[in-house]
Parts: C-alpha cells; structure tokens; sequence
C-alpha cells in the first residue's frame, strides 16, 4: 500500500502545477480519507504540501484537502489574506490566517453559538450555499513537522478549519447547507453578496 501510494503522489507530481482539482461526483471526496502516519518520505511530502499550496493559492482559496486532488488522505493546507474591506471583514469575523498545514484534524466546538454565511468550494465550482457553523472550535492536529498540536480558532477561521477538516470525513459543504440558499456564484455575487442574508432569505425562503 505505501510503495502503491508513494507511486501515485509521485505521478501526481510529475504532473501538470497547479495540480487538477477533482469535481463532485469523484468517490475520493465521499470516502473519509486514510489517516497520515508517515507513509510519504518527508522530501516527497514537503513537495506535496509545496504543491497543494500553490494550487490553492492559484484556484484561488482559502484552503485545499488531499481528496480534492483526488488523494485519500488526511492532509490539507489552509491560508487567507482576509483581502476585504474592513467593513464586511468585521461583519463576518474574518481575518488574515498565515499558511500552515493541517494533518489529521478533528475539531470539536466551543459552545453552542453558530454563524450563518454562504460558503463556495474548490470541489463544487459555480456554486454557494448557506451553511450554519459553530463559531468557534478546537483543532487538534500534526503541523508540517508531524508534530501534534491543538489550536482554537474563531470567526471565519474556525469555518475554514471545519470545512477543510469535513472534507477528510467525505463530507462536503453541501451536505450541511441550506439547500434552498443554494445560488450560482454568479447569482449570489450580484444578488446576495452583502453581509446582511435577509433579502436573501426573504427572496429563496431559508
């Protein structure tokens, strides 16, 4: 199994960059990803995570997980510049969240308040939903160096971490939205891009 896995990141690799994006649809992203315990040599998975973050940056997001570039396992890398006016930042609680690597999370939340705002993916393209989240959560993890950690995180970075750590469970964002929200992007950028989801409640009836 690791000589099987180490051939197909390497293939993976030798590849086209930013590397391709696996769409709904693909099993990989319904399975829950293998659990990382070193099966990559470290110079091979220090070129995949290299790789992972500039095909997130180039999408653009603000994070990517393995199985969205059809690897099964629990890795991904997550970052946001925040790049938005200080008005709608605050609005939504987001703020700039440096690059890290994420492997083998799992989160629980901290209370019971939860946010609701229109979340995109890389995995379902032209598409945005409402999702409810907690709004703040527990993260425990391995860092890039495999060494563990535990951070809480709040505002749009504990979404971030959660919808990047669902997609390590074969969950997608889809399966916890509103479905009546649902919004082509370009619908939602010209319609219902405000902070404010009310006219958008009001006009699809969530």
């Amino acid at each position: 199994m690791t000589a099987e896995l180490i051939t197909e990141v390497e293939q993976l690799l030798a590849g086209p960059r930013p590397l391709p994006l696996t769409f709904a649809g693909a099993p990989v992203l319904r399975r829950p990803a293998t659990e990382y315990t070193g099966q990559l040599p470290p110079d091979l998975l220090a070129e995949l995570l290299a790789a992972m973050r500039q095909t997130m940056r180039e999408a653009p997001g603000v994070g990517l997980a393995a199985p969205q570039i059809g690897l099964g396992l629990r890795i991904a890398v997550i970052e946001d510049d925040a790049d938005l006016a200080e008005e709608v930042a605050a609005a939504i609680d987001r703020r700039p969240l440096p690059y890290q690597v994420i492997i083998n999370p799992s989160y629980q939340p901290l209370g019971d308040e939860l946010a609701e705002h229109y979340e995109g993916c890389l995995s379902v393209p032209g598409y945005r939903a409402v999702v409810a989240r907690p709004t703040r959560v527990r993260l425990s993890y391995l860092d890039d160096r495999l060494q563990p950690q535990e951070r809480e995180f709040t505002g749009w970075q504990a979404r971030i971490v959660q919808h990047e750590t669902d997609h390590l469970n074969g969950t997608l964002y889809l399966d916890r939205a509103l479905l009546r929200s649902l919004t082509t992007t370009e619908n939602h950028l010209a319609r219902w891009g405000g902070t404010d989801l009310g006219p958008a409640r009001a006009a699809l009836g969530f």
